[in-house]
């Protein structure tokens, strides 16, 4: 998109769309039976409904209102953890009120895009099983599988996403209403929003018969979930309810078949977090055909804004690589990063900025040399950094983890390079998950497995040194260590604010040298009110039992500087 849209979607024009009730109309499941039953292959069509609506469409605004974060799942990841301390982007962008906790109350648009995706993808679930019946027998056994497994991944992001308080802090804290199928009109205007105890008991029951459903299942593609999914979700769901026992049970389990990203996969500059390998369990692929790529010129996806190697002459075209609206990790978390791990070659080191030649010729051959070791084409990325209209200038924290897809080719052709697959789950987080629980029942045990997995990205790795307890003590030394492990590996990859909402963590933005946005450099030693989403108010106008958070009030002004 040459010509950069100027309007965000932090616009503050209050949205009036439908919610969740008449969108999910209970007649819907009837015309989805009539199709099943008139065209035997409806089925398995509603079955692949519900992966392959993850991303590639403009579900949100539609094609004709092609907007840069309307892409599918992995926009969450960006609107959830850029409201921490982790990832940020230095300049007006679509997730700016995400970052700056504007614009987040009952009546905005933001509030409203989560949800019409989430239960959007919910119904499709609802639908397959709702047709597939209780008892589902032959051909719509697997079905049913995916569709439970799915509904489950969908209620677990929204429990964590809308609880004010994570299960094992308050088993009572409202999350959100539980759309079931065959729900009838009345019974979802009178749906009460779930409480942790009740919408955990939700999950783990379409797990536990995902998994019942799915024991002989052999998928084709990662885009599908599987067995060891079901084994994946069970742990996350167990981890957050600090159910250890279990949580290692099923981490253990799902790590079968899979195996840990070399160092050189992890960074290849190819196929680094473009491409489905041994260690991916599961993912979302968007394809060349796809609203996403085809229209916009590809600007409305996840390429545009993770990957930078656009060739500036055939393409010019990305939000991160040529629109000045690019990503950062957050400086002090770089710097906890020892140089001798292979992750911190994903993020341009801050000392590049500061390096000086004997004239403005010199200096900028020097930067093109440093930049060398991160990207096959330094001159590229340099011009990402420093031919900006933005108030950040430099290349220090750029990420070069995302690569664009396609080879040589995507490079000079967004369209093919933004046409990538995106994480959803790794192996890596489940041996993550594994050593964090058989840590907080023995935590000797807990330590050997977590050193294990970190020598894997740093052969000189030493237990003790990342344990920062971002405002809340209580949390073990081992546990801050499991959790900043957590933070490095899956930068970018939608998990940062959940762990901070599950370990009761604050944030620090403001600090020395620190690369945050001056006036939204915040410092909070308990979890921010404004990763309690609210819900959006066209559903709490029909659903009248249903309770809302509190509309987040963003800090004045930054922070006092912490000190280290």
């Amino acid at each position: 998109m040459k010509n950069i849209i100027k309007t965000f979607a932090v616009a503050t024009l209050a949205f009036s769309m439908t919610g969740c009730i008449e969108e999910y109309d209970p007649q819907s499941s009837t015309v989805a039976q009539k199709q099943v039953q008139e065209a035997p292959s409806a089925f398995q069509s509603l079955v692949d409904g519900i992966t392959s609506t993850l991303v590639g469409q403009f579900t949100y605004r539609g094609n004709g209102r092609a907007a840069g974060n309307d892409f599918g799942y992995p926009t969450f990841y960006l609107m959830r953890d850029v409201q921490g301390q982790d990832i940020l982007q230095p300049h007006i962008n679509w997730y700016e009120g995400f970052y700056i906790s504007q614009y987040l109350g009952p009546t905005y648009a933001n509030p409203q895009m989560p949800w019409t995706y989430y239960f959007g993808w919910i119904k499709s679930c609802n639908d397959v099983i709702a047709i597939a019946g209780e008892n589902p027998q032959g051909d719509r056994v697997e079905g049913a599988g995916i569709a439970h497994a799915m509904r489950a991944l969908y209620y677990l992001d929204l429990a964590r996403m809308f609880a004010p308080k994570t299960y094992a802090k308050d088993k009572n804290a409202e999350t959100v209403p539980i759309q079931k199928e065959n729900m009838t009109t009345e019974q979802a205007a009178h749906n009460k929003r779930a409480t942790n105890e009740q919408i955990y008991a939700f999950i783990l029951s379409d797990l536990d018969k995902a998994e019942k459903y799915l024991a002989n299942y052999s998928r084709t593609t990662k885009t599908t979930p599987d067995l060891s999914v079901v084994y994946g979700l069970k742990a996350r769901t167990y981890l957050t309810m600090e159910d250890w026992a279990n949580a290692r049970k099923y981490a253990k389990m799902a790590q079968k078949g899979y195996n840990i990203m070399s160092g050189e996969q992890y960074t290849d500059r190819m196929t680094g977090f473009n491409t489905p390998n041994d260690a991916w369990m599961l993912c979302a692929t968007y394809k060349l055909d796809d609203p996403n790529i085809r229209l916009n010129d590809g600007d409305s996806s996840w390429g545009s804004q993770m990957c930078l190697e656009v060739d500036p002459e055939t393409s010019g075209c990305g939000y991160a690589a040529s629109y000045g609206q690019f990503w950062l990790i957050d400086r002090h978390l770089y710097e906890t990063i020892p140089q001798t791990d292979v992750r911190k070659k994903c993020f341009v080191d801050f000392a590049i900025d500061d390096l000086k030649g004997a004239d403005d010729k010199a200096t900028k051959a020097m930067k093109l040399k440093a930049l060398e070791a991160y990207t096959d084409y330094p001159a590229w990325v340099y011009r990402t950094g420093y031919n900006t209209t933005t108030n950040y200038v430099g290349v220090g924290g750029l990420p070069l983890k995302f690569r664009l897809a396609g080879g040589e080719a995507g490079r000079h052709n967004q369209m093919l390079g933004f046409a990538v697959s995106v994480p959803m789950m790794r192996v890596e987080e489940m041996y993550l998950i594994e050593a964090e629980a058989a840590g907080m029942m023995n935590e000797a045990e807990g330590i050997a497995l977590l050193t294990k997995f970190a020598k894997m990205r740093d052969a000189d790795y030493v237990y003790g040194k990342h344990n920062e307890a971002y405002g809340n003590t209580s949390t073990s030394k081992f546990q801050n260590e499991c959790w900043w492990q957590r933070r490095v590996e899956f930068w970018g990859e939608g998990l940062a604010t959940f762990d901070i909402k599950r370990l009761n963590k604050g944030i620090i933005r403001s600090y020395p040298k620190s690369n945050h946005v001056d006036g939204y450099r915040w410092n909070t030693t308990t979890t921010p009110e404004w990763m309690n989403w609210c819900i959006v108010q066209t559903e709490t106008n029909y659903n009248v039992d249903c309770t809302n958070n509190p509309a987040p009030v963003a800090p004045t002004g930054n922070t006092p500087e912490h000190k280290w």
